[in-house]
């Protein structure tokens, strides 16, 4: 089985250095120094890692063959891809890999269905899960802990406790509604009732 671990970037220096978009929680295995990676466009590949190293907290790699800017800005685009053993898992129990997780039912803590994930998206800061309802429309969910709480690869199943309005924008707007319609507080002490924290950041987690 094919799965994309990186993304090359824009070139890094004059010596061939490339920055690279990780896609995988097993940077150290799919892209460190020997690993032999696949490409698409399959005509720049395959492609061997010949070093890597952090650099303001980005991925650099260097590639075998590639000696200067001008060939490792041509990469630029190019996506990574390793081939992995379809019955391996990752080390840690909290990790997956995206071909364990496209397909599960997504339903919400009580059960009531929500749709399929049908892909899983990785940016720089946060995974997201594609979501297909049943009518057809897709969401982006978050894949943190505090909203994704339980992989069932068992059950081949997703549970999510999604915020007000993630899954049905029109739950949203009725709740702004109503809070826009309610009376305002006047008086000494009305902040009191509001507890501390209740416009705290949000945490972000990666799985």
């Amino acid at each position: 089985m094919q799965l994309v671990v990186g993304k090359i970037g824009r070139a890094h220096g004059i010596r061939g250095d490339v920055s690279v978009e990780v896609r995988t929680d097993e940077p150290e295995l799919r892209l460190g120094p020997g690993a032999v990676v696949l490409t698409d466009p399959a005509s720049v590949g395959p492609l061997t890692v010949e070093s890597g190293r952090v650099h303001s907290g980005r991925l650099l790699l260097r590639f075998a063959g590639v000696k200067d800017r001008n060939a490792a800005e041509a990469l630029r685009g190019t996506l990574l891809i390793s081939e992995v053993d379809p019955d391996e898992t990752p080390d840690d129990p909290e990790e997956y890999y995206d071909h364990q997780l496209i397909g599960l039912d997504v339903v919400l803590s009580d059960g009531t269905p929500v749709g399929e994930l049908t892909e899983v998206v990785h940016l720089p800061y946060q995974d997201l899960l594609t979501v297909r309802k049943a009518d057809g429309t897709e969401v982006l969910v978050p894949f943190v802990s505090q909203i994704v709480p339980i992989i069932d690869l068992e059950n081949q199943r997703a549970v999510i406790t999604p915020p007000a309005g993630l899954i049905d924008p029109e739950r949203a707007e009725v709740a702004g509604s109503a809070a826009a319609a309610a009376p305002e507080d006047s008086g000494e002490g009305a902040q009191e009732d509001s507890p501390e924290g209740a416009h705290g950041d949000s945490q972000e987690g990666e799985k």
